[in-house]
């Protein structure tokens, strides 16, 4: 609830602190005393536009500080607490208007955005004024009223989209579309085939097939010059060199301190043996092979188109092939994953249909029912031919909520937004707030009784009264029937000091809230006529026992 309103250099306002209590408080005063300024200072704490021209002349700036005890509503933004600060539920809202300049807002002695100090106040008050109507004008507001009216559980909707929210993200983050996933499968099948069928023996193949290919493509002169080499090795003329090096080791042979040399002389033999063996082998066995050559060739032609497509070398190749796998099995991993999601996906969607429907049925069946209740009401509150009327409409859960109000014979139904009269807006949304069960802490209502009179304005304050066991109600009234239904009185009085005009507010009580209500019905604080009506108000209200306290 709010327990305490602090304004300075508002307009007409002064220094002015207000102490509130639980129930419903009646705002009272002349006109022009500075009750409107009041609720227009409520309003800047619920982030209402700041007009700059409200700040009292000669002053800098303008203050207004609300302060709500607990259980009136939820915290701002934990961020704008310390985290050693102690939380005993207290909210103090605040609101600081610059002359010339812009406004600063506060939330428990922080700054904070304007949109935060909204966010925050609309979650404390609801408000209902000149032009100021918040909450259930919105239609997100009246779809809640409306569920809240039909006890509509939205639990198994809200679990339902959130489901079908998760798979259809986790759809997304597959990448691609199906079409596009088969063709990334497509072309690693077909990277990974023509890599598998060259089937590459090991990243040293081309070089041992260039070598050969060499010794194909040169056999003739290559037998030629091992032949050459092989007749040096054995010339008739001197010997042959096997010959001479025999000679050589028989000449060292049994002379200890030469056996090393001889080692060596036998050594060269045995390599020399070996040599001739060899160049031996080139000249009878190197052959022509015109096929093995050009089988070489195209071979090594395969593997250079590889190299150019899939790495600089044949090690290269394989590593592609290896990752081109890994990546076909992840995709193929992916697309059975899908095809999953996909039958998941399609059973969540039916769930959310079931759903929908569900709370389309119940909201267009709550509808009327809740209609009837609000109409009924508004034909008690001063606005006999009233319709009311509340339209679902949509497609899904029938989201679009909309109250709609004829207020007079032969005027159309309307959105509450285009409903011109204050007043009549004012006591509709009373006729609401009475259908429902919940509320904000504290609801205050300016313009409730505009242009009511007699028993409606009794009814009128009979609803607030009823209304003001549920929550914290606030109403400026000029009509003592609704005032003498309060809880608690305060009065608004102008004065004079020094030559400007301040506001002050006191709470009346006892022989003060006589004579207050006294001039609100006679215009006369001192009529004894006017004080014994108030006195039959006030003792009539409290024998019918319609308001809390009493």
């Amino acid at each position: 609830m709010l327990e305490e309103l602090r304004v300075r250099d508002l307009g007409v306002i002064d220094d002015v602190t207000v102490a509130f209590r639980p129930g419903m408080t009646a705002l009272t005063g002349e006109t022009g005393a500075g009750k409107t300024l009041l609720i227009e200072a409520l309003g800047l704490l619920l982030g209402g536009r700041a007009d700059p021209t409200l700040v009292r002349a000669g002053s800098a700036e303008a203050t207004v500080e609300g302060r709500f005890g607990p259980g009136t509503g939820p915290h701002p933004d934990a961020s704008l607490f310390d985290e050693d600060d102690p939380d005993d539920g207290e909210i103090i809202l605040g609101r600081t208007l610059v002359a010339g300049g812009r406004s600063k807002a506060w939330i428990n002695g922080r700054m904070a955005p304007v949109t935060t100090l909204a966010t925050t106040g609309s979650a404390l008050v609801e408000l209902h004024g000149q032009h100021q109507h918040r909450s259930l004008v919105h239609t997100a507001a009246q779809r809640q009223a409306l569920d809240e009216y039909g006890g509509i559980d939205l639990a198994e909707l809200l679990a339902a989209r959130s489901q079908l929210r998760v798979l259809t993200d986790e759809s997304a983050s597959l990448g691609g579309e199906v079409d596009q996933r088969a063709r990334e499968m497509d072309v690693l099948r077909y990277q990974i085939d023509e890599i598998r069928a060259a089937r590459i023996e090991d990243e040293g193949e081309d070089n041992r097939l260039e070598l050969e290919e060499d010794r194909l493509a040169e056999a003739a002169a290559h037998r030629e010059a091992a032949a050459a080499a092989l007749e040096a090795l054995a010339e008739a003329t001197v010997g042959s060199a096997l010959d001479r090096l025999a000679e050589a080791s028989g000449a060292l042979a049994g002379r200890p301190p030469l056996a090393a040399l001889e080692a060596r002389v036998r050594g060269a033999m045995a390599e020399l043996s070996d040599l001739s063996t060899e160049l031996r082998s080139v000249v009878d066995t190197w052959e022509d092979d015109p096929q093995r050559l050009e089988e070489i060739r195209s071979r090594r032609q395969s593997l250079r188109e590889l190299q150019r497509k899939y790495g600089a070398t044949l090690g290269q190749v394989v590593a592609f092939a290896d990752d081109a796998r890994r990546q076909l099995d992840a995709i193929e991993s992916r697309e059975a994953r899908a095809r999953q999601l996909d039958a998941e996906v399609t059973a969540a969607r039916d769930v959310l249909r079931a759903e929908e429907g569900r709370v389309a049925a119940l909201r267009r069946a709550a509808a009327p029912s809740l209609a009837a209740e609000i109409q009924s009401t508004l034909r008690t509150l001063a606005m006999p031919s009233a319709r009311f009327e509340v339209s679902v409409e949509g497609a899904g859960p029938a989201d679009q909520v909309s109250f709609l109000l004829g207020a007079n014979p032969g005027e159309p139904l309307l959105p509450l937004t285009k409903v011109a009269s204050g007043g009549e807006l004012a006591r509709t949304m009373l006729a609401v707030r009475l259908a429902l069960t919940s509320a904000p802490g504290v609801l205050i209502f300016d313009e409730v009784d505009a242009g009511v009179g007699g028993s409606a304005a009794t009814a009128v304050g009979a609803a607030l009264a009823v209304l003001g066991r549920r929550s914290q109600v606030l109403v400026v009234t000029h009509l003592a029937q609704v005032a003498a239904q309060a809880d608690h009185q305060l009065a608004v009085l102008k004065t004079e000091q020094g030559g400007r005009t301040r506001s002050k507010v006191a709470e009346l009580g006892g022989e003060e809230r006589v004579v207050e209500l006294s001039r609100m019905l006679s215009g006369r604080p001192d009529s004894e006529t006017a004080r014994t009506h108030a006195r039959e108000l006030l003792s009539g209200i409290r024998g019918t026992g319609s308001t809390t306290g009493r």
